[in-house]
């Protein structure tokens, strides 16, 4: 199908929003506090994301069979993992100014996740949702409504380039991404 001139496809809809120097500095200001909340701001994003979409739970073996959001909590598996998430978004708010490096971050959780775990991308959409109600919800004298733009930013941002390393190595699922 050939486009007209003018025309704005769906993707072209989904670019990226850059974010500009003072949202950056939000970012990492309130990522300072967040960050020092480690373990249990990431144990309290794993467990709303199991809570809330509990389809996420097939990805993690160890976690399907339990309901119990307070067994989740004392995993040590979970903790683990968590971890894992809040180092990986510590990286990319380290490297704010420093696109090339975020986008190689992206490209290697992209990838693990698509080809190693073969996690369906619509979940990084989701996590993302998942972050930013967590700190949204926990940090309110922090995430005022200005920083909550400038940290959808970012969500966004991540989601776009990890979906776009879906792309690339060819996934192909009968999920809408």
């Amino acid at each position: 199908m050939e486009r007209q001139q003018g025309e704005i496809t769906a993707d072209r809809l989904e670019r990226l929003d850059p974010l500009c120097d003072s949202e950056r500095e939000m970012i990492k200001d309130t990522w300072a506090k967040v960050y020092q909340n480690c373990d249990d701001v990431g144990v309290a994003i794993l467990i709303r994301l199991f809570v809330k979409f509990p389809s996420s739970k097939q990805y993690f073996k160890q976690f399907q069979q339990v309901e119990d959001p307070e067994e989740l909590e004392r995993s040590a598996q979970l903790r683990k993992h968590s971890r894992r998430v809040m180092n990986a978004i510590n990286t990319l708010v380290e490297n704010l100014h420093d696109e090339d490096k975020m986008v190689s971050v992206l490209k290697l959780v992209g990838k693990a996740h698509a080809l190693r775990h073969k996690v369906e991308p619509v979940y990084f959409k989701i996590l993302c949702g998942v972050i930013l109600k967590v700190l949204v919800k926990d940090f309110p004298d922090y995430i005022t409504p200005e920083v909550a733009v400038a940290w959808t930013k970012l969500l966004d941002a991540i989601y776009w380039h990890v979906k776009g390393v879906y792309e690339e190595v060819g996934w192909a699922s009968s999920s809408a991404m």
